[in-house]
């Protein structure tokens, strides 16, 4: 009987692991589609990969750009960036970690926190963008 128990823990704990996997890998994919929505000056695609209450805020692509542009503008057009941690902050809410660095070489460090919406879709709900630390302008 034990060895049912444990076996079954076993079974379980995985699927949850590979649960969380799969979510963080589905949020992933949704910052990296809306930087690449960003190189290509395509305001749609990234616009629709931000939450209802974003699009709420800025009611238009060319609003959403324009706030992006003015306040966010490392992430337009990184020249390269990465992921580093992530951490499932509530039910289907995550907070991922990414470095990048911008088109004139600075080093930047963001903070994007994403929601799982009705429809299963991740989709962002925020980015706090900091200077890496040591980096000067």
């Amino acid at each position: 009987m034990r060895t049912v128990a444990s076996l079954l823990f076993l079974v379980l704990t995985g699927s949850a692991a590979q649960s969380d996997d799969a979510a963080r890998g589905a949020a992933r994919a949704t910052i990296e589609r809306q930087i690449d929505a960003f190189r290509r000056n395509d305001a749609p695609a990234a616009y629709a990969e931000a939450a209802p209450q974003i699009r709420n805020l800025f009611p238009s692509a060319e609003t959403f750009i324009a706030m992006v542009a003015k306040g966010y503008a490392p992430v337009l057009r990184p020249r390269s960036y990465r992921f580093e941690s992530v951490q499932e902050t509530a039910e289907d809410e995550i907070a991922q970690g990414v470095s990048l660095q911008d088109e004139a070489g600075l080093d930047w460090v963001a903070l994007y926190t994403l929601q799982r919406q009705a429809d299963g879709q991740w989709r962002i709900t925020g980015c706090q963008l900091k200077k890496a630390p040591g980096e000067r302008v």
